[in-house]
C-alpha cells in the first residue's frame, strides 16, 4: 500500500476531525458532524434548487444521490427529499421535490456513510458511484464510549461464582455524593447473572469442580442462550491465580453457540475481583458494538489498512479493537500528539492542556507516558492499562452563574443544543460567552454570526442577582466576566496541579501543550498561575487528537499478577515470565503489519509497594540502580521518606512493546519574513480590568520567526488563541507558536487590598474552590503513604482546614462521622497548647477532648504566616488505625465497660516538637498500659503519614497566604462560613416554624430523643429526653453528636455548599449529660467507654434526625464492624445495608449510608492477605422495607476463617427495633448473625473462632416510604 493517501481521524462525540495525507505527504484538513450529516441553511424563496456557499468546493457531483431533510426554524424535519444534482461550482444543491418553501429554514445533507468514511470520500474528491480506492486509516472513537454512557451496548450475561453475583453492583460498598440522601448507583451492564458451583482458592487449588453437564442445562433453562444474549463475560473468584474454570466454562458457552465471550483471566488478569468484573463486563458489553462498527468502516474501504487507537496509546488492527481498551481512544490520541509537539519543540516534559466545550482532560508527559492500572469512567471500574488523564468539568460550554450566596462556573454545561447564549438559541451564560464580551473571541472570525446582545443580557442579569442578595463586584459587566474567567482557569489549575504537585512533579519544569477549541484563550493565565514558563500551540491545535493519532505507534502490552516478595527468586521467576509475554506482544504487533527491523525491545515495568500496602508504584526496569534502590528511591521522592528494612512486595508485571510506525508526512513551514507589515486589523480586548488594543492576526500571515508581542488574537481556522498583555509569541520553523509568559505583568495583587472590604465574590469562589483542593491534596498523600488498609483500602480517614479559631473552613468529602468533630479537637489542642511554634505537630484520639474513638487518630498542624507568634490557620487530619490496644486484636471491643479497656488513650500531646520529633515517647507511650497497641510500628509509621499530608495542605496555605496576604485568606475563611450560614439561614426560613420530635431507641431500649425547633432562620436541636450514661460502650460525645446534627442539617440543605462551621452558625445545639454527652472520669480506667457510640449510637442519632424532619425513612442504622485478627495481625471492616426511602426515592441496596463512607476490601485481596474465605457476598432479597417507595435491601456476607482467630462483632438493629419506615411505609428487616448456623442473641459478641468456623452476617434493609407493593429487581440472578 506505499504511496497511497493516510487518514488520520478522531471521531468524537460532536465531530469528527480528519487529517488527509497525500500520497506526496502534503497535509489535508476536513471538520464534519460525527452523525455523518452535513447542515446548512436555504435562503428564503428557493425552489427545487438553492445555493449554499457553504457547498463550494466540495467534490463535483459529492452529493448527488444524498438524501436532503428539510428542517423548520426549530429544527423539526418537514420533509424528506433527494439531491438529483450538485454544482459544486455555486454550491447549487437540485432537489427531486419540495414542499411549502415559507417553513423551511435549513436542510441536512445524508450520504448514509460513517462521519470516517464521509471524510475520507470528501478529501478524495470521490463521487458517489466511485469506490474507495485502498488507503491507511488511523483513527480515535468514542462509539464504545458513548454506548456506556448511554448504556447502549449488548445483551449482556455475566457468569460468575455462586455467591458472588451481586458483588458487582456492590462494587466498593461507598456512595458517590455524601449528602445526597437520594443515593444514585450507576447502572449495571450485564441483565442476567449466572452463579456457577465452583470455587479456586486464594492460592490457586481447585477446592470446588463444576459439572460440566449439568451447569449447561442450568444455562439452556435459564434462557442464557444466543437468541436472547450477544455477549457473555465469565469472571470467577481467583481466576488471575488459576484461570483453568474460565477456559473450559468459555469452552463450554461456545458449544452453546455464543462467539463474543470476555474472559476476565485473558481480558485483565489481576488480583481484585471487583474491577476485574466490571472491566471483564464492559469488554463483553462493547465488543459488538465495536465490531459491527468496524466492519461497517471497512465494508466501505476495501482492501485498505485500519487501524484503531487505544486508551494506552497504541494503535491495534480493527478487528483486534475490543471495549477494554476503548474508552480513551480519541484523548489518547491528544496525549501521543502533545508530547511530540513538545519533543519537536525541545521539551521532555510538557503538560497537555486540552479545553474542549464541555471538559477539560490534562495529563503529564516525563519522556515517557504515565499510565494507570485502575480507573473508573462512567460509574464502572476498569482495570487495563490507559494513559493518566485528569478531567474537568470546565469547558467553553461551562454554564456560569450565581446561586444566591456564590458564583459559579460547570460543572453543567451548555452542551451543542442550545449553546452558550452567543450562538443566539436561547441558551445560558458560558465561558465562551465570556470569551466573547471580553473581546477574546472576535465575531467575525467564527464560523457562524454570533448574538452578542444576549450576551450582554445574560451578564446583566447575573449582576442584577447579585445585587438583590447583597453581593457586588465593583465596576463593569467586564469585571464580572473577567472574574468568572479566573473561576473558570482556578478549576483547570487545580486539575493540572493534580497531575503535576500531587504526584511530586513541579509545574515550572514544564511546557504547557495548549490544544482544543478553547485551550488557547485560557493557557497564557494557566501557565502564569503554574509558573509555567512556556505555551506551546501547534497549528493542528485544534484537531490535535487527530494529529496524535497520526503520530502513534502499534503498541501491545501484557500484564500478569506476581504477589509476591522481591528477592532474588521472584525477580528470576519475574524473567521468565517477562520473556514469555515479551514474545507474546512482539507477535501481536508483527501480525499488523510491521516489519520485524522496526519492533523496539520490550520494556519491562513493575507495580511495586511495601509489604502489607495496597498503592503501588509504577518502576520501569529503565530506572537507575535495582528495582528496590528505585522503588525506594521514587517512593522518597513523592512522600519524604523510606521504610527501612521493610519488606517490598512486587504485585505485578506490565511488559510492552511498540513497533515504530513509518511516517511520511511534514507540515508546511512558513517563510521566514517579517509579520509588521501584515497588520491590519486590531481588536479592542478587557484584561486586568482596563481596554487594550490587541493586534488580530490570522494562521495564514503566520511566518517563521516572527515575534508577537501581547496583546494579540490569532486566529486558527478551528480555534482563537489570546496572547495575554505582557506575554511574547514567536513562531518556530514548523508553526508552532511559542508563547513565553510573563510571571508579573497581570498578576492581581490582593495584598494592597484590605481585609475588611466587602468580600468580592469572585475571590470567595476562587479560595473555596482552592481550599478544598488543599483538603483533597492532603488525603491523597495520606492514603498513599498510610500503611494501615483502613486508610489506603477503605479510605477511613478525613482532612480538613481550619481558621485561626479552630473553626472548620473546608474538608475533603471523606467520613461525615470525623467531619464536625475536629472541629472540637482544634479546639482542645488550641487550649491545652496555648503557646505554639513553627514546627509544630499535635496528636490526641482523645474522645473527651473532641476525638472519636481511640483508633481514631488526629494529626494537627498549626500553620504560621504572619510572624506575630500565633498560628494562622490549622490544617487537621483523622484516621483509623487498624490497631491501638484495647482487650480485642483491632481495637473494636464489643463489650468493653472503659475507656482503658478500648486501647491506648493518647492525651493531647506533641509529635513533632519545632521540628524535633517525638516519637521516642510516643512509642514509650504505645507500649505502655493494661491494654497496649500491639502494632506499634505501624501506628508511629501512619502518624508520620498524617503529619506528612499535613504538612502538604500547610505548604498550600503558606504560599496561598503569600500571594494573598494572610489577613486576606483569613478574611475569606469568615466569608466561606458565612456563605454556609446565609444558606443554612435561608432553608430555615423555608420550613414552618414549629417543634420537630422523634425518638428511637438502640437494641437495649436506650433512648434517643430530639426536638427540633424552628423558628424563622434559626433552630434549637434538643436532645433532652435521651437516655443518660450507657453502662456499656454505646456513648457518643459532644463532637460525635454535634458531627451527625451538622451531616443531617447538610443533607436538609441539600445544595452544593462546603460543610463547614457555617452550617451549625444558625443552630443551638442543647445535648444534656448522658448517652450523647458522657462526663469523663479523672483516669481511662474510670471513664464510660465510647468505642461504638462512634460507629453506631452515631448512625440512630442520625436517623432520629432525619426521622424529625422528615427527610428519610431510616436506613439500616448501624456500620456493622467486624473484627478478627490475633497475636500477629488485626483486621477490621464495616459492612454496608439498607439505605431508606425518601420522598423521592427509593432506598439504594447495599451500600454505606450517613455517617461512614468507607470502602470494603477487595474479595480476592482479603483472601490474599488473610486466613480466610469469603463464600458469599450477595445482596439480601426482600429486607428493605416495603412501600410505595422501597427501602433498600441490606447484605449477605458469608466468612469462613480458616486458623483460628479473635472474631468480634459490634452491630445494632438485630432484635426489636428495625430501621423504621415513614408515611405508612413498612420497616425494614433487623440484621442477624450467626456462627456456624447458629443465631447469636444480640448483635454484638466476641467468639475464639476455630478453623472451619463459618461467620454469616446478614445486614438490616431500610425502611419503606408509603403504602405499597413491591418493585422487582432490575437484575436476574440465578
Amino acid at each position: 500500500m506505499s504511496g497511497s493517501w493516510q487518514f488520520w481521524i478522531d471521531v468524537g462525540g460532536t465531530f469528527t476531525d480528519c487529517i488527509g495525507v497525500t500520497s506526496d505527504g502534503k497535509l489535508r484538513q476536513f471538520k464534519t458532524l460525527s452523525s455523518g450529516v452535513t447542515k446548512g441553511s436555504i435562503p428564503q424563496g428557493s425552489d427545487y434548487s438553492f445555493a449554499d456557499p457553504l457547498r463550494i468546493s466540495d467534490p463535483a457531483e459529492f452529493w448527488t444521490g444524498a438524501t436532503c431533510r428539510l428542517l423548520s426554524r426549530n429544527g423539526e424535519t418537514i420533509h424528506n427529499t433527494t439531491v438529483t444534482v450538485f454544482d459544486n461550482v455555486t454550491g447549487t444543491l437540485q432537489l427531486k421535490d419540495i414542499p411549502d418553501r415559507d417553513e423551511i429554514a435549513s436542510y441536512e445533507l445524508d450520504l448514509n456513510l460513517p462521519a470516517p468514511v464521509l471524510a475520507i470520500r470528501w478529501l478524495l474528491g470521490l463521487s458517489p458511484g466511485d469506490e474507495c480506492p485502498p488507503v491507511r486509516v488511523r483513527f480515535g472513537t468514542t462509539r464504545g464510549t458513548n454506548a456506556l454512557l448511554t448504556r447502549r451496548g449488548a445483551r449482556t450475561a455475566l457468569i460468575t461464582t455462586r455467591g458472588f453475583g451481586d458483588v458487582p453492583l456492590i462494587g466498593n460498598q461507598d456512595r458517590p455524593d455524601l449528602f445526597d440522601l437520594n443515593i444514585r448507583k450507576p447502572e449495571p451492564l450485564f441483565s442476567q447473572v449466572f452463579e456457577v458451583d465452583e470455587r479456586i482458592a486464594a492460592d490457586g487449588s481447585v477446592l470446588l469442580h463444576y459439572d460440566r453437564d449439568r451447569e449447561q442445562q442450568r444455562l439452556i433453562e435459564a434462557g442464557i442462550v444466543p437468541k436472547n444474549f450477544d455477549s457473555i463475560a465469565i469472571c470467577f473468584m481467583n481466576a488471575y491465580r488459576n484461570p483453568v474454570h474460565e477456559k473450559s466454562f468459555e469452552s463450554l458457552v461456545r458449544d452453546l453457540g455464543f462467539s463474543e465471550i470476555s474472559r476476565s483471566s485473558e481480558v485483565s488478569p489481576l488480583i481484585r475481583f471487583v474491577p476485574r468484573c466490571d472491566t471483564t463486563v464492559l469488554d463483553a458489553y462493547l465488543n459488538p458494538v465495536l465490531r459491527q462498527y468496524m466492519e461497517e468502516i471497512r465494508g466501505h474501504l476495501p482492501g485498505s489498512e485500519v487501524q484503531v487507537m487505544t486508551s494506552a496509546g497504541g494503535l491495534v488492527d480493527s478487528r483486534s479493537f475490543r471495549g477494554r481498551d476503548c474508552i480513551l481512544s480519541g484523548p489518547a490520541g491528544g496525549i501521543v500528539g502533545f508530547a511530540k509537539v513538545a519533543t519537536a519543540e525541545g521539551f521532555r516534559m510538557s503538560i497537555g492542556f486540552d479545553m474542549g466545550g464541555t471538559s477539560t482532560d490534562v495529563a503529564r508527559f516525563d519522556g515517557v507516558f504515565e499510565f494507570e492500572n485502575e480507573t473508573t469512567k462512567a460509574g464502572v471500574r476498569i482495570m487495563s492499562p490507559v494513559l493518566a488523564i485528569e478531567t474537568v468539568a470546565a469547558g467553553g460550554g461551562s454554564v456560569c452563574g450565581f446561586d444566591g450566596t456564590r458564583l459559579f462556573v460547570g460543572p453543567q454545561s451548555a452542551g451543542a443544543d442550545p449553546g452558550p447564549a452567543c450562538y443566539g438559541a436561547g441558551g445560558p451564560l458560558t465561558v465562551t460567552d465570556l470569551n466573547v464580551f471580553l473581546g477574546r473571541v472576535l465575531p467575525q472570525h467564527f464560523p457562524f454570526p454570533l448574538n452578542t446582545d444576549a450576551v450582554t443580557q445574560r451578564l446583566s442579569s447575573l449582576q442584577s442577582d447579585m445585587l438583590a442578595a447583597g453581593l457586588t463586584i465593583e465596576g463593569s459587566l467586564q469585571q464580572l466576566a473577567e472574574g468568572l474567567l479566573q473561576i473558570a482557569n482556578d478549576n483547570m489549575v487545580q486539575a493540572i496541579r493534580k497531575v503535576s504537585v500531587s504526584k511530586g512533579y513541579h509545574p515550572a519544569d514544564y511546557a504547557l501543550v495548549s490544544f482544543g477549541g478553547a485551550g488557547g484563550q485560557h493557557a497564557c493565565s494557566i501557565a502564569r498561575s503554574l509558573g509555567i514558563g512556556t505555551v506551546l500551540v501547534h497549528p493542528f491545535a485544534g484537531i490535535l487528537s487527530a494529529y496524535g493519532i497520526g503520530q502513534a505507534d502499534v503498541k501491545a502490552i501484557r500484564q500478569a499478577s506476581v504477589l509476591k516478595p522481591l528477592n532474588e527468586h521472584t525477580l528470576a521467576a519475574i524473567e521468565q515470565l517477562h520473556i514469555k509475554l515479551a514474545a507474546e506482544t512482539a507477535q501481536e504487533v508483527l501480525d499488523q503489519g510491521i516489519r520485524s527491523e522496526r519492533l523496539a525491545p520490550a520494556t519491562v515495568s513493575l507495580e511495586m509497594r511495601y509489604a502489607g500496602t495496597d498503592s503501588a508504584l509504577t518502576i520501569d526496569e529503565s530506572a537507575a540502580g535495582t528495582f528496590r534502590e528505585a522503588f525506594e528511591a521514587e517512593h522518597e521522592r513523592l512522600f519524604g521518606y523510606r521504610r527501612v528494612n521493610k519488606d517490598i512486595e512486587v504485585a505485578s508485571l506490565r511488559v510492552e512493546t511498540i513497533g515504530t510506525a513509518e511516517r511520511t508526512h511534514t507540515v508546511h513551514s512558513p517563510e521566514h519574513k517579517s509579520v509588521a507589515s501584515q497588520q491590519n486589523e486590531s481588536a479592542q480586548i478587557w484584561f486586568r480590568g482596563r481596554i487594550h488594543s490587541a493586534q488580530v492576526i490570522s494562521r495564514e500571515s503566520l511566518v517563521s520567526e516572527a515575534q508577537i508581542p501581547g496583546p494579540a488574537i490569532i486566529c486558527e481556522p478551528t480555534s482563537t488563541v489570546f496572547v495575554e498583555p505582557g506575554c511574547q509569541a514567536i513562531i518556530s520553523s514548523n508553526g508552532t507558536i511559542r508563547i513565553a509568559v510573563d510571571m508579573v505583568v497581570g498578576t492581581p495583587s490582593d495584598k494592597q487590598v484590605a481585609a475588611s472590604q466587602p468580600v468580592d465574590p469572585v475571590l470567595l469562589e476562587v479560595c473555596n474552590n482552592q481550599f478544598v483542593a488543599i483538603a483533597e491534596q492532603m488525603g491523597e498523600t495520606l492514603r498513599r503513604t498510610s500503611t494501615s488498609t483502613n486508610v489506603r483500602e477503605r479510605l477511613d480517614f478525613s482532612c480538613a482546614l481550619f481558621d485561626s479559631d479552630g473553626a472548620l473552613v473546608v474538608n475533603a468529602p471523606h467520613v461525615p462521622v470525623h467531619l464536625g468533630a475536629m472541629g472540637e479537637t482544634v479546639l482542645a489542642i488550641m487550649q491545652d497548647h496555648p503557646e505554639m511554634c513553627p514546627g509544630d505537630v499535635f496528636v490526641t484520639n482523645d474522645p473527651y477532648r473532641g476525638g472519636s474513638h481511640l483508633p481514631d487518630v488526629t494529626v494537627i498542624t498549626p500553620v504560621f504566616v504572619s510572624g506575630d507568634g500565633h498560628p494562622d490557620f490549622f490544617v487537621a487530619n483523622r484516621a483509623h488505625h487498624a490497631e491501638i490496644g484495647g482487650i480485642v486484636p483491632g481495637s473494636m471491643p464489643p463489650f468493653s465497660k472503659t475507656l482503658a479497656e478500648e486501647g491506648v488513650l493518647i492525651t493531647s500531646r506533641k509529635l513533632v516538637d519545632a521540628g524535633v520529633s517525638c516519637e521516642a515517647e510516643l512509642r514509650q507511650l504505645l507500649k505502655s498500659g493494661p491494654y497496649p497497641s500491639r502494632a506499634v510500628s505501624d501506628n508511629l509509621a501512619d502518624m508520620a503519614a498524617q503529619a506528612a499530608a499535613n504538612e502538604s495542605g500547610a505548604r498550600r496555605l503558606r504560599t496561598l497566604a503569600e500571594q494573598h496576604s494572610a489577613a486576606m485568606v483569613q478574611a475569606y475563611m469568615q466569608h466561606i462560613q458565612s456563605a454556609a450560614a446565609k444558606k443554612m439561614r435561608q432553608c430555615l426560613q423555608r420550613m414552618e416554624d414549629k417543634v420537630y420530635t422523634f425518638q428511637d431507641e438502640l437494641d437495649d431500649g436506650t433512648r434517643i430523643a430530639v426536638s427540633i425547633t424552628v423558628a424563622g432562620d434559626q433552630a434549637t436541636v434538643d436532645f433532652t429526653g435521651t437516655a443518660g450514661v450507657h453502662t456499656g460502650n454505646m456513648n457518643a460525645n459532644r463532637a460525635i453528636t454535634t458531627a451527625a446534627v451538622l451531616y443531617s442539617f447538610r443533607c436538609l440543605l441539600n445544595q452544593n455548599v462546603p460543610l463547614n462551621a457555617g452550617v451549625l452558625e444558625p443552630l443551638d445545639i442543647i445535648i444534656p449529660e448522658g448517652l450523647l454527652n458522657p462526663t469523663s472520669g479523672s483516669t481511662p480506667a474510670e471513664s464510660p467507654a465510647i468505642v461504638g457510640g462512634n460507629v453506631e449510637t452515631s448512625q440512630r442519632i442520625v436517623d432520629v434526625l432525619l426521622g424529625a424532619l422528615g427527610l428519610a425513612a431510616a436506613s439500616q442504622g448501624t456500620m456493622n464492624n467486624l473484627t478478627f485478627g490475633n497475636e500477629t495481625f488485626g483486621y477490621y471492616e464495616t459492612i454496608c445495608g439498607g439505605a431508606g426511602a425518601t420522598a423521592t426515592a427509593a432506598g439504594t441496596d447495599a451500600v454505606h449510608t450517613h455517617m461512614t463512607n468507607t470502602r470494603l476490601t477487595d474479595p480476592e485481596v482479603l483472601e490474599q492477605r488473610y486466613p480466610v474465605r469469603l463464600q458469599q457476598f450477595a445482596i439480601r432479597k426482600d429486607s428493605g422495607g416495603a412501600g410505595q417507595l422501597n427501602g433498600g435491601n441490606g447484605i449477605v456476607r458469608e466468612i469462613k476463617f480458616l486458623k483460628p482467630l479473635h472474631v468480634s462483632m459490634l452491630s445494632q438493629r438485630r432484635e426489636s427495633h428495625r430501621p423504621y419506615g415513614i408515611a405508612g411505609g413498612e420497616a425494614g428487616q433487623a440484621g442477624r448473625n450467626s456462627i456456624d448456623g447458629v443465631d447469636q442473641e444480640c448483635g454484638s459478641f466476641a467468639v475464639q473462632a476455630k478453623p472451619g468456623t463459618v461467620l454469616k452476617i446478614e445486614t438490616p434493609g431500610g425502611g419503606g416510604l408509603g403504602k405499597s407493593g413491591r418493585d422487582s429487581a432490575a437484575v436476574v440472578r440465578l
